[in-house]
């Protein structure tokens, strides 16, 4: 990406619109990526909440000296800035998700890599192997969706436990897709040659074109365990020995059925505002959350993080690390990995300005007391 062009990630998604000529976006998959559930009015919450919160920073304290790493289930990151899990990167660059992870591995944070993917687990964790690391695939989470085969989800979590990933990430506010408007009148589907990679074992990688929907919500609706419970997120954990986290929470209450399932950690999630529209935004969201789980568990956010200073207003409320999507995606069409790296260290420069001017030399210092809800 050329140096200059981009100042932030509030303007990148009306850059990647006015260059789609230029990328492998085509226009109805640049729909696919922005859009959300019918009136789009949680996606647009996602990010209109932050601004309804004020900062009060702190003064004279020694900032001379910053770090925002972290340890998140045994990996020291550098930053509490991850990846969130966003399927067919393919759509995006060519490189699609190999991409992803090889940035993700150079600034020393983890790339969740969606179960919807155009290349396969291992692939994407040959991609991510830190040079003179043995220790393949050190900066990937797998994000899995349970199909009503049983057999796939236990090839699948096997695959990338095998394959190094460091965490399982189980979404679960997506049994049955959200009407996405956009892919309706787009009759969405994957391009020639671009396929959903990890399903290829069981004849489950092509996603046809649909006369009357999307070929996604149709692909979903054959496919999909729409009787998925709690109990079988139990089975699902018993099935690894990654921490697993439970993506797509809410609530309280469903919060603490997934720690008496066993999860490790709490991503509060609307999927992007995608799913059931007029939802709670995230960072509304967040604080009952943290409330009802006492420290027993890692919660993390994703949904709007746009600036350094959301990042610093969702872990004041309480979230141990953000994940971002969209912003990525739109890196990715641009210019691949190096644009993936663009919006990290713009998002990353931004969050530690925050920092300093609220006074935090590090992310413990980054207390509820320096964020309100404007009156």
């Amino acid at each position: 990406m050329a140096k200059g062009s981009l100042i932030n990630l509030v303007e990148l998604e009306a850059l990647v619109e006015s260059k789609l000529a230029d990328t492998s976006l085509a226009p109805a998959h640049f729909d696919y990526y922005r859009g959300g559930a019918c009136d789009e009015i949680t996606l647009k919450r996602n990010c209109q909440a932050y601004q309804e919160l004020s900062i009060w920073p702190r003064m004279l304290v020694d900032i001379s000296k910053r770090s925002m790493s972290l340890n998140l289930f045994g990996q020291q990151l550098d930053m509490p800035i991850l990846i969130a899990p966003t399927a067919f990167q393919g759509l995006a660059h060519e490189r699609g998700e190999l991409a992803s992870a090889a940035a993700a591995t150079r600034l020393n944070t983890v790339m969740t890599l969606s179960t919807l993917s155009n290349y396969s687990i291992e692939e994407v964790a040959d991609a991510a192997t830190p040079v003179n690391d043995s220790k393949n695939g050190h900066h990937l989470w797998y994000q899995l969706y349970v199909y009503k085969d049983r057999a796939i989800t236990k090839e699948l979590v096997a695959r990338a436990e095998a394959s190094g990933y460091q965490a399982l990430v189980v979404t679960v506010d997506s049994p049955m897709l959200g009407r996405r408007e956009r892919d309706v009148h787009n009759h969405f589907t994957l391009p020639v040659g671009l396929r959903a990679a990890n399903l290829e074992n069981f004849a489950l990688d092509k996603i046809d074109k649909s006369q009357e929907d999307s070929g996604l919500a149709s692909y979903i609706a054959s496919l999909y365990d729409t009787s998925l419970t709690w109990k079988d997120l139990a089975w699902i954990i018993s099935l690894t020995n990654l921490p697993t986290l439970v993506k797509g929470v809410l609530r309280p209450d469903d919060a603490l059925r997934a720690i008496e399932c066993g999860v490790k950690g709490i991503i509060i999630s609307n999927h992007g505002g995608r799913q059931i529209d007029t939802t709670i935004s995230t960072i509304e969201a967040l604080p009952s959350v943290v409330a009802a789980v006492e420290n027993r568990v890692e919660v993390l956010l994703d949904g709007g993080i746009r600036r350094g200073t959301d990042v610093l207003k969702a872990l004041a409320l309480g979230a141990k690390a953000v994940m971002i999507g969209r912003p990525v995606l739109w890196g990715l069409a641009l210019s691949g990995e190096s644009g993936v790296e663009t919006v990290l260290n713009l998002l990353k420069s931004e969050f530690d300005l925050a920092m300093g001017l609220c006074g935090c030399a590090n992310l413990t210092e980054i207390t509820s007391d320096l964020v309100s809800k404007n009156k």
